[in-house]
């Protein structure tokens, strides 16, 4: 019996496949992360919101139905949407139409996030490869056999609900001009008097 060299089993170690089955099957002792957040759509310009069986992207900012619950296991970026309201859950059935569901623990109302270098969020079917959550211009849900990662149909950008405020915007950042630059040299000289 040989024994292989331990660089080897560093090397052939792929924890991809451990990712995916865990994903696929979650276990009960898994740390789930639950999130409330509006989905801003490109097309749109207005929120998803999920008014119970049906479901489109003309929500108000702040609108109770655009209220999102988002619920991500610990591994990958596999979640699972909520209306908070409605109570259901957004799928994507066999036939790649848009539906709410009560029930939200069937792969079919499972997605995907795909962060695109726009800054905006892509939601693909983690049933159905290549099948994307979009709406089109009126609000409606296309099917996801119609889309396609490039279209704008499919670009979410992740909101805080009205009156919430980011942490991360609680710190602005100015940008430095000549004029501010003098002002700042200004006001020490002007305390000295």
């Amino acid at each position: 019996m040989s024994l292989l060299p331990s660089r080897f089993i560093y090397l052939s170690a792929d924890f991809r496949f451990y990712i995916e089955n865990h994903t696929r099957n979650p276990d009960d002792l898994s740390r789930k992360q639950v999130r409330i957040y509006q989905l801003y759509s490109r097309t749109t310009g207005r929120h998803v919101q999920i008014l119970g069986k049906k479901i489109n992207a003309n929500g108000d900012d702040g609108g109770k139905y655009a209220l999102l619950v988002v619920e991500t296991e610990t591994f990958g970026s596999h979640i699972r949407i909520k209306g908070k309201e409605s109570e259901h859950y957004i799928c994507m059935n066999e036939k790649g139409k848009i539906v709410g569901r009560p029930d939200g623990r069937k792969q079919e109302c499972v997605f995907v996030e795909e962060f695109l270098e726009n800054n905006y969020t892509a939601l693909v079917s983690a049933k159905y490869k290549g099948w994307y959550l979009g709406f089109n211009r009126k609000g409606r849900p296309k099917k996801g056999s119609q889309t396609t990662q490039r279209q704008q149909e499919v670009h979410f950008m992740k909101r805080q609900p009205k009156g919430v405020v980011d942490p991360l915007e609680e710190f602005r950042f100015t940008t430095v001009t000549k004029r501010t630059r003098r002002a700042r040299r200004l006001k020490p000289s002007s305390k000295r008097n």
